[in-house]
């Protein structure tokens, strides 16, 4: 039976990982197939003492809790976590400790005083991995990429400088998309306003029964209040929700997700507003959300479709046969 258990293990796909103890600057590369492999070889490497178990893994660049192994597998290789012992709590440290590939002028740079470092690279890690995910990209993490330096975004991606000048291009180009569609938007909404102004008696009637019906939206919300408890959303989200004329096309695609999961009522409590604004928010993240997957989809399909075609020059092709002339 441990025979078999071992050779299962054995057979899983192992994530190289980088592991450290909080406050510490050296660093130990691991390869484990889930997390409760990366805690064990953490005790062994890190020498923690088993009375201090549970082991907590967190990711290092922002402190979150890893203790699902769907999302572990889902993290990029070289992910570097920190173990905490259960007397420990994570503090966020600009030092890098052990990344030897990282040049000394990285660190003279002002990206060191603050997070700013961290959120660009981390952002062109995943453009690196997947060239698609500039759709899902939050308006505030393309104009990151856009405002750093050429020559550091061609160096952290591999690529030449006229490549990297063209990507930024493009990342201008989608984040312009973004804001002319904001704008038409507006300008439809003020159109709309117009005509309601300019409406009838019947008009003016629909606006008073929708008001009515906001109310008692508002009321049947501040009822249930006690559920405004579970919204899950961030501050930053919440704000944006508030303010941005169109907040679906400034948030990020993981945002617009967690929008759309949350419960209309306590969401509506939350941002102090009516039912029915608050469901047509959310039908409008739903949207927005849909559109960027179908543009990931399509992307997607014409890259497996170019690079089929580019293997088709190399098969093997049947000899033409000389045709005989009739004698």
């Amino acid at each position: 039976m441990e025979v078999a258990e071992e050779a299962e293990t054995e057979t899983r796909a192992l994530k190289p990982c980088l592991l450290r103890r909080n406050h510490s600057r050296e660093q130990h590369g691991v390869a484990a197939s889930c997390l409760e492999e990366l805690r064990s070889k953490a005790c062994d490497i890190l020498a923690i003492d088993k009375s201090l178990a549970p082991v907590t893994l967190v990711l290092a660049e922002d402190g979150t809790i890893v203790d699902d192994d769907d999302y572990f597998l889902c993290l990029p290789s070289n992910t570097k976590f920190v173990a905490l012992a259960s007397n420990e709590k994570w503090a966020y440290s600009n030092s890098d400790g052990g990344t030897a590939w990282i040049s000394q002028e990285s660190f003279d740079v002002d990206e060191t005083d603050s997070g700013a470092g961290l959120k660009w690279k981390n952002v062109a890690r995943q453009l690196k991995e997947d060239l698609s995910s500039i759709i899902l990209l939050s308006e505030e993490d393309l104009q990151v990429l856009i405002d750093v330096p050429c020559s550091d975004l061609a160096q952290e991606l591999c690529q030449s400088c006229g490549t990297v000048q063209g990507l930024q291009n493009t990342l201008q180009q989608v984040l312009d998309q973004r804001e002319e569609a904001r704008q038409s938007k507006q300008l439809l909404e003020l159109y709309l306003q117009a005509l309601e102004k300019e409406g009838s008696v019947l008009s003016k009637q629909q606006e008073s029964d929708a008001g009515f019906s906001d109310k008692m939206d508002a009321v049947d919300a501040g009822s249930n209040c006690e559920s405004s408890s579970g919204i899950t959303l961030a501050s930053q989200v919440l704000t944006a929700l508030k303010e941005k004329p169109a907040p679906e096309l400034s948030l990020s695609s993981q945002d617009l997700e967690l929008v759309t999961k949350e419960d209309p009522k306590a969401l509506a409590v939350a941002l102090s507003w009516g039912l029915k604004k608050t469901e047509t928010v959310q039908q409008a993240c739903h949207q927005e959300l849909s559109l960027r997957l179908q543009q990931v989809q399509s992307l997607r399909s014409l890259r497996s479709v170019s690079a089929r075609r580019s293997s088709l020059p190399g098969e093997p092709q049947e000899p033409k046969r000389a045709r005989q002339e009739p004698t």
